[in-house]
């Protein structure tokens, strides 16, 4: 287990070299850059820029130099700074942007996840152990219907029946009187209040989905010959369903982390933008629409670290559950 934890973190560095190389590049592909994005937003409006002001924010910015000097600048501040560079668009360091936003994208992402696995998990198990019952049937009616709708359609819906009938604003994760306002224990129960709707949002495609998986699964394991071994021997339905099958059917729930911990970070960027909610999502969205470099490159770089952080954790933890699994 440690010569393969070694083998992969050493291989974590190449990989994680080459997508910063990708990411950085592929940024930059379209034509012009952040200037002249700038240039075509103020000539819309009615106003110009100047050749020696266009200059003198090319050479500001660094964006007359070739790409792969522009890539080893950024790297160089990144690995011995820890300086991710400045955001064109917001004239900001982009490590303060992503800060600033981080904690409440965690909280919302994190409870989204636990609301996922928390519903999914029993009406799977029900589904399948109850195979074709009436809850089986309302379990994968309301599964299909969680799949089909985007998330983003769901949270209009939900905004309109609140402000139609109920008269009441769902956008945002603060009331107005807390969202300037500095931490307090009314913000925290403020935010708690408002968190359930972006949550139930987030999580009904990912509820639904894990539903199929964990009622496909747990049928497969329980017509095979342990299970049918283990009932004839005596042992208690609900110790046989927990001890074998169950267990070896959560393989999907736990090789998620793959992708949960990116997600954590990034949010659901459309269903943030239609709830007006502060995280990292509509920040990474603006920054490719503006080619703000830097800032989406960064963003780009963080969930790659987390993605292959949260693929090892994945692995190590699905050896750990299921034996049948072997490192070699």
């Amino acid at each position: 287990m440690l010569q393969f934890l070694l083998r992969r973190l050493l291989y974590m560095i190449p990989t994680l070299i080459a997508i910063s190389i990708v990411a950085f590049v592929i940024i930059q592909l379209p034509p012009g850059d952040f200037l002249t994005t700038m240039v075509a937003s103020m000539a819309a409006q009615g106003e110009d820029m100047d050749t020696t002001a266009m200059r003198a924010l090319e050479e500001q910015y660094g964006l007359g130099q070739p790409v792969h000097i522009q890539y080893l600048k950024w790297m160089q501040g990144i690995l011995f700074r820890g300086d991710f560079g400045d955001s064109f668009g917001w004239n900001k360091p982009v490590s303060d942007l992503v800060w600033s936003r981080l904690a409440l994208t965690f909280v919302l992402s994190l409870a989204s996840l636990l609301f996922v696995w928390v519903v999914a998990f029993p009406i799977g198990i029900y589904s399948a152990v109850k195979q074709y019952s009436v809850g089986d049937y309302v379990a994968t009616f309301f599964g299909f219907l969680g799949l089909a709708i985007p998330n983003f359609l769901l949270a209009l819906i939900l905004m309109y029946i609140a402000f139609k009938f109920f008269n009441q604003s769902v956008g945002g994760l603060f009331s107005p009187e807390y969202t300037e306002a500095p931490w307090s224990w009314g913000k925290v129960a403020d935010l708690f209040a408002h968190l359930w709707v972006p949550v139930v949002i987030i999580g009904t495609a990912g509820t639904a989905s894990l539903i199929r998986i964990m009622r496909a699964n747990l049928l497969d394991e329980l017509r095979k010959p342990y299970v049918v071994t283990a009932r004839a021997k005596g042992l208690p339905e609900w110790r046989l369903l927990f001890k074998y099958p169950v267990r070896i059917a959560l393989n999907p729930f736990v090789s998620t982390v793959g992708w949960v911990l990116p997600t954590l970070v990034s949010g659901a960027a459309i269903v943030s933008i239609v709830l007006s909610l502060p995280t990292t999502g509509p920040l990474l969205i603006r920054a490719l629409q503006q080619q703000d470099m830097y800032l989406a490159a960064s963003f780009i770089m963080l969930l790659s670290i987390l993605t292959v952080i949260g693929t090892l954790v994945s692995d190590l933890l699905l050896a750990w559950l299921d034996p049948r699994i072997r490192m070699e």
